[in-house]
């Protein structure tokens, strides 16, 4: 059972999705986000991290997906001009609730930060562990990549699954659905398309994915 929805500044950015158990550099250069970080340093250190869905009529104030992640700011450099460098470390993934109605410059809402069960997961099986591993480096031979293979093949499973999925240049629809998995395997399937689809895209072979 879900708890008391929590209130949550939210930093709505396409492209970017953050895990629990992952970290996320981000660099705030907008006024009404350095009020955001300024205020949520001063106060319990978290904000949400939420993808627009498009821009809609006002895209100053877009429509949101219903899934995010709760980013605890762990790391934060001030810049001599006002600007943040931040490192954001996710904790639990959460279900949109409602905006509030609030004064400040940038968005809050409120949410269910228990909707999830983001315990630990389950490992991969070896078998799909060593497909991910495959396919990542096909793309990134396809995209012309320079990547420390070594020390990839080092992070553990949900590391692995989630690193790719932050970084590789996947459409916001396609982040979306890599954050809302169900579960590790299940992104890690998903994940795999994603990779074989963008290596077609980008000329490098025939990916023959499989299907669900």
């Amino acid at each position: 059972m879900s708890g008391s929805p929590l209130r949550l500044p939210i930093f709505p950015l396409g492209g970017a999705i953050l895990f629990p158990r992952t970290q996320l550099p981000l660099h705030i250069f907008e006024p009404r986000y350095r009020s955001m970080i300024e205020d949520a340093s001063a106060g319990a250190a978290r904000i949400g991290m939420i993808q627009p869905l498009g821009s809609g009529d006002d895209p100053q104030h877009p429509p949101l997906y219903r899934v995010g992640c709760v980013g605890e700011i762990v790391g934060m450099e001030e810049l001599e001009d006002g600007r943040f460098n931040v490192v954001l470390q996710g904790s639990s993934r959460f279900k949109l609730i409602a905006e509030a109605d609030v004064g400040t410059p940038y968005r809050q809402a409120d949410v269910d930060a228990d909707a999830f069960d983001d315990t630990e997961p389950e490992p991969l099986g070896l078998a799909q562990r060593a497909e991910v591993e495959r396919e990542a480096r096909r793309l990134g031979d396809a995209m012309g990549l320079t990547v420390d293979w070594d020390a990839v093949n080092r992070l553990d499973d949900e590391m692995l699954v989630n690193a790719i999925a932050q970084v590789a240049p996947f459409d916001f629809g396609a982040k979306q659905a890599l954050l809302e998995a169900a579960a590790l395997a299940d992104r890690a399937d998903l994940l795999v398309q994603l990779m074989q689809f963008l290596r077609m895209a980008v000329g490098g072979g025939d990916a023959s994915p499989r299907l669900h």
